[in-house]
């Protein structure tokens, strides 16, 4: 299926370059406010085998991104906290898939909408990014 193209954003990459490609790293930003609990990811650079960072996000028409680009600095936004960008652990439903190779990847989206999912399958299980009222959602299954 061909996702539609988001207005403001266009409609990104075609994540099916990541077939057959191994998950090496995954780079996550998240914002950090005083002393509450890290709101995010707000997003997230899948590094794969061949070196590609696959960024995923969301727009500000809640369209979900994929783009490839590399993982920008974090920054401190004064009284509005700070965002960090660092390498996960197990942060992510992604950490549990590091080292495996991508099996298939699936798209959903809605007309003139753009893209509102991504759903990306190991050997071990998938990976569903969303958008969800303008935040990105990721779960396992």
């Amino acid at each position: 299926m061909r996702v539609s193209e988001c207005p403001l954003h266009g409609v990104g990459v075609r994540p099916d370059y990541l077939v057959g490609r191994r998950l090496e790293q995954v780079v996550a930003s998240w914002h950090l406010y005083g002393s509450e609990a890290p709101s995010g990811p707000l997003d997230v650079w899948l590094i794969d085998s061949e070196a590609v960072a696959t960024h995923i996000t969301t727009g500000s028409d809640w369209c979900l991104i994929v783009e490839t680009s590399t993982p920008f600095a974090g920054y401190d936004m004064a009284e509005s906290g700070r965002v960090e960008v660092a390498p996960i652990s197990g942060e992510t439903a992604f950490a549990d898939h590091l080292g495996e190779r991508v099996l298939a990847v699936s798209e959903e989206g809605a007309p003139n909408s753009g893209r509102l999912a991504l759903e990306i399958s190991f050997g071990s299980g998938r990976v569903r990014c969303e958008t969800w009222s303008g935040d990105l959602r990721l779960s396992s299954k």
